[in-house]
């Protein structure tokens, strides 16, 4: 079992592709799409779709008659979600940012967003953008996680604290994104339906190591300062030693235009 500190950062598809194939990612992509309720022959945008983990299904959903169109800036993203549904001509790929979604005004009747409002610059302004391309009655699916309620356990509570502190306030760009997800969408026209909080829980170092960013994150600390070296070292380390548990809170909403 590695326990190294840092290390270079994944490959982003594969690291996409290996978080919602985790139990806990299987479980609430499983719960949007429910609640999403797509129906055959309907027009279903994925922002942000990345490698196009969430295509297939969609595709599976709207069949024949319908279209999925996923939307990412990152070529090799879109290259990987190309490969994927190569064989789904239901399936359209447009790169573009997503702030500036290349879809007519008024024609998607479901949309997804998973993960990206975190990231992008101006999450108001995407949510905008989502409110023009839907039609009246779609139905719209937001997944995001509240990073300032991960909680990692050790006996050095204070450090792990601190980790969460310094996730929150210096990795994650819209870090606590997942508790105004609601707001955020009123606020950009859409009626709130269904508010849901779920909770991953990691009880295997390698895999919290690999989604959460234990290690290559707390270097990112202790360069920083942030964190005492000596303490932050023993810290990670001692995650591997003993039975391990962290988790964090995700939201999903679902709202409709």
């Amino acid at each position: 079992m590695s326990t190294t500190l840092g290390g270079p950062r994944p490959d982003a598809a594969a690291y996409m592709m290996r978080a919602a194939a985790s139990a806990a990612g299987r479980s609430y992509k499983q719960e949007l799409m429910e609640l999403l309720d797509v129906h055959p022959g309907q027009i279903a945008l994925d922002v942000g779709c990345g490698p196009g983990t969430d295509l297939p299904t969609l595709a599976e959903h709207v069949g024949v008659s319908g279209t999925v169109i996923g939307v990412d800036r990152d070529p090799a993203m879109l290259a990987e979600a190309r490969r994927r549904t190569r064989e789904l001509p239901a399936v359209q790929i447009r790169e573009a940012d997503v702030h500036a979604l290349p879809v007519e005004p008024g024609t998607v009747d479901r949309a997804k967003i998973d993960r990206v409002l975190m990231h992008v610059t101006d999450p108001a302004g995407v949510l905008e953008q989502l409110h023009l391309v839907t039609r009246p009655g779609a139905r719209i699916g937001l997944a995001e996680p509240d990073w300032d309620t991960l909680v990692v356990d050790a006996e050095d509570l204070g450090t792990s604290r601190a980790f969460t502190r310094y996730t929150a306030s210096d990795v994650v760009r819209h870090a606590t994104i997942g508790r105004s997800l609601a707001r955020y969408a009123e606020r950009a026209g859409f009626a709130i339906e269904t508010v849901r909080a779920t909770t991953p829980v990691f009880l295997d170092f390698q895999d919290a190591d690999h989604t959460l960013g234990l290690g290559r994150n707390m270097q990112q600390a202790l360069q920083n300062g942030y964190i005492d070296e000596v303490r932050g070292r023993r810290w990670f380390t001692s995650l591997s030693e003993q039975p391990f548990f962290a988790s964090f809170t995700l939201v999903t909403v679902i709202c409709s235009r």
